[in-house]
């Protein structure tokens, strides 16, 4: 039970690691090597861990394409594209007034 959307909404996408692997799944799908240097800053087990949380959860769907394995974003994923591209844009913002630097922009 939650007592507000938008703790529901942070219970299935919060955190660091499932909101970056998300907004780089929007754009298109990934090969697992493609999108684990998408998000270098994470350890390979965390990256797995958040990776199957985001597929039990619905928003993303792995598929083999031999020899590689294929990440996307179901329909309940591309559902979240407003709601990433408005995040997107504030943390451009945000980096433009306080100076903070972003890098692979």
């Amino acid at each position: 039970m939650y007592n507000c959307p938008v703790e529901l909404a942070l219970d299935v996408i919060g955190g660091k690691w499932r909101a970056v692997i998300l907004a780089h799944l929007k754009q298109r799908p990934h090969h697992y090597g493609d999108l684990r240097r998408k998000v270098p800053g994470i350890s390979e087990k965390m990256f797995v861990q958040r990776l199957r949380e985001l597929q039990e959860s619905g928003l993303v769907a792995r598929t083999e394409v031999p020899p590689h394995v294929e990440y996307s974003l179901t329909d309940e994923g591309r559902s979240l594209g407003p709601a990433l591209q408005a995040l997107y844009d504030w943390g451009v913002g945000r980096a433009a007034r306080t100076g903070a630097s972003i890098v692979g922009t």
